[in-house]
């Protein structure tokens, strides 16, 4: 069994302005303070702490965009001088500690430089992705209130350009609060009419701007706002405090991902989600990595050796990728021909989070890059793994389709509906004994009530993962798919999950869903769609009867697992996370929200299309 974390020790390896005497404030559940009277800056410990111990020469941030075929890299003396120059900017514009900055930019440098520039003020940062909709944003900036907007120009798709200032405006048009003012980064590829008396360019307010130092902060002040998707349609502002964010993720560098400092970090996600706060931003830098930022895509910026590539040109030693990435690289080039030719001796380990990650495509990694391929669990609300293989602790045998055992911090267990612990090997709801560990949530913006309803009402004492599985008798946890994904047909709890491994076993098969549909006889049914590999030509029909075969066989005919189709796509979000419960809600005829979050809405279209056809075997 692994030794618990000393967190009070691991706190001693962080810089403080004033240690904390106190470790946890327990007096408020389920608001719990994790090192309550301690003053810091994360900021300062992201880069003024390595300059000051002499790692001011090495590469801080590694900048690589195929879709501009521009790259830079800054050192952390560099980045810093950038960082403190941004908020002395911000300051000129009267930000102070603790108003908010919403950041809406594309993967650029400056959007990593505001996030720091934020922190180092005290100010709170509320980054949201680049390109999303004007009223999804201006129901953002009427939330979080910001003082300031960061913004560029435009975002640069593979096939287009996004303006991103005609939705900025729109959005502030939309909302009842008013920012003072937005610095613009204009952009070569377009640039973008400025409003008189609000918008400032970026890069003048940067040449007037004085170097400003590092604002101490409470260690519970709060380093950010990330909105995330919420069931009533109004997003959840998670809420992260700064000193359990410095120890939490600066002790994961090392314990979960095994990279020492001055190793490149490469996580192959977006500065508008959980993973690029926690592992493009602050993680690798807390430790003194190089962090690497990537605006690209897998595929298509040129083709699918864009990964291996950057892990050679950069000698990356750990790459975090979702396992989307890794389903669309295998679907163009099944046989990794594009990965021939690259050195990819420096990588040491390829972790995968964000989508369950089905042991087809753990395997398919494994097996062409031989190194680890870990897939690992956690969520927005946590901000760094409840479930990882801690390479930098005991490496432990790979188990496909399990992110192995939980993370020292989380005791995680598996309970019934009526909240009882189950023994091993039961589906139930995944939960998380309270207190959660440092660098988790403390909170909802401005919502503590709805923080209370949401994940502690159900099971007093626990967090609620809102994710379903279980834990076998090596404490290996299994999470099989969304709690409201674990589907009822005719008195049978059966898991969506495990029906999406039979069908991504297939060799045909690159990416695939399973979903639940009402059904007046037998409650619910299951309904799979399948993406092919490119290059299959196989008739349909006969790979349909095949899956449906093998969910008979695996799974046995309790499933009732009998309608299946071939798409072209998948509807997801931007991160990568298939829209399960969107497409649910269509099969079942029942009203929805188009997610903010989307990559392409058009693909609903499809889904829409295919289930009212009930063409078997049709592709579309």
């Amino acid at each position: 069994m692994t030794k618990p974390v000393d967190w009070m020790r691991e706190a001693r390896n962080i810089h403080w302005f004033a240690p904390p005497t106190t470790l946890l404030d327990d007096s408020r559940p389920p608001f719990y303070r994790w090192y309550p009277d301690g003053v810091t800056n994360a900021c300062y410990n992201a880069l003024d702490h390595h300059v000051a111990k002499g790692r001011g020469d090495q590469a801080a941030l590694i900048v690589d965009s195929p879709v501009t075929g521009h790259g830079r890299t800054y050192t952390y003396s560099e980045l810093l001088e950038s960082v403190a120059r941004c908020a002395g900017a911000l300051a000129a514009q009267g930000v102070v500690m603790g108003d908010r900055v919403l950041i809406y930019m594309p993967m650029v440098a400056e959007a990593v430089i505001g996030m720091l520039a934020c922190a180092r003020l005290g100010a709170v940062h509320s980054v949201v992705f680049g390109g999303f909709a004007s009223h999804e944003l201006a129901v953002r900036i009427d939330d979080a209130t910001p003082k300031l907007i960061l913004t560029a120009s435009c975002g640069i798709e593979p096939s287009h350009i996004v303006a991103y200032k005609p939705l900025l405006d729109a959005a502030i048009e939309m909302a009842t609060h008013k920012p003072s003012a937005c610095m613009v980064l204009q952009r070569a590829e377009l640039e973008a009419e400025l409003c008189p008396g609000r918008d400032i360019d970026w890069n003048s307010a940067m040449t007037d701007a004085r170097m400003h130092e590092c604002v101490p902060v409470p260690s519970n002040h709060p380093l950010y706002i990330l909105y995330t998707s919420g069931t009533t349609g109004q997003p959840k502002g998670v809420v992260r405090d700064t000193a359990g964010s410095i120890v939490a993720l600066k002790w994961s560098m090392k314990s979960i991902y095994n990279v020492e400092p001055g190793e490149v970090f490469w996580a192959a996600s977006d500065v508008g989600w959980v993973v690029g706060h926690s592992y493009i931003v602050y993680g690798p830098l807390f430790s003194g990595n190089t962090a690497l930022l990537y605006e690209g895509k897998p595929v298509g910026t040129p083709d699918a050796g864009a990964f291996w590539r950057v892990i050679e040109q950069y000698q990356v030693s750990v790459l975090f990728a979702a396992p989307t990435a890794f389903r669309a690289i295998r679907k163009e080039d099944p046989h990794a021909s594009r990965m021939d030719g690259y050195d990819l001796s420096s990588l040491k380990a390829l972790f995968l989070a964000g989508e369950r990650c089905d042991p087809a495509t753990l395997n398919w990694a494994q097996e062409k890059l031989s190194v680890p391929v870990i897939d690992h669990w956690w969520q927005t609300e946590t901000g760094w793994p409840i479930c990882a293989n801690c390479l930098g602790i005991e490496p432990l045998p790979v188990v496909p389709g399990s992110p192995a055992r939980a993370v020292p911090g989380y005791d995680v267990v598996v309970l019934d509906q009526q909240g009882k612990v189950v023994s091993d090997d039961t589906m139930g709801a995944l939960a998380i004994r309270l207190p959660l560990p440092p660098g988790t949530f403390t909170t909802l913006w401005n919502a503590d009530e709805r923080y209370k309803e949401a994940y502690f009402s159900r099971f007093p004492g626990f967090y609620e993962t809102g994710d379903a599985g279980y834990i076998d008798d090596n404490g290996y946890v299994f999470v099989m798919a969304r709690t409201d994904d674990v589907i009822n047909v005719a008195g049978h709890r059966l898991s969506t999950g495990a029906m999406e491994e039979v069908l991504a076993a297939h060799p045909d098969v690159a990416e695939c869903a399973v979903i639940g549909v009402a059904d007046d006889m037998k409650g619910q049914l299951p309904l799979g769609l399948i993406v092919l590999s490119d290059g299959v030509t196989r008739d349909h029909s006969d790979i349909i009867s095949e899956v449906i075969a093998s969910v008979r066989e695996n799974i046995g005919p309790v499933a009732a697992f009998k309608r299946c189709y071939v798409v072209q796509r998948l509807p997801k979000t931007r991160s990568g996370k298939i829209l399960r419960a969107t497409m649910r809600s269509i099969a079942d005829s029942q009203p929805f929200r188009v997610p903010a979050t989307i990559d392409d809405p058009l693909i609903l279209d499809e889904i829409s299309a295919l289930i009212a056809s009930s063409a078997p075997a049709s592709p579309i």
